[in-house]
């Protein structure tokens, strides 16, 4: 099997580092986001538009970073 030649573990690893990095870039990139818009005194929806905002750019940064690191 691929998987278990030291190419494929490799590769494995590559994958779950960039999507680790990108679930946290989601996480951190919406709660920041949705944050700010609140702190800036928008509407629910605003800040719920901004979070998606922040989630989007949180898995570009991700991706980003976990390929950095590969």
């Amino acid at each position: 099997m691929c998987s278990e030649s030291p190419c494929g573990s490799a590769l494995l690893k590559y994958a779950r580092m960039v999507k680790l990095c990108i679930f946290v870039g989601t996480g951190v990139g919406g709660f920041v986001f949705g944050f700010l818009g609140d702190a800036a005194g928008l509407s629910f929806l605003w800040s719920f538009v901004l979070s998606g905002v922040g989630s989007v750019l949180g898995v570009y940064f991700g991706w980003k970073i976990g390929h950095h690191y590969k």
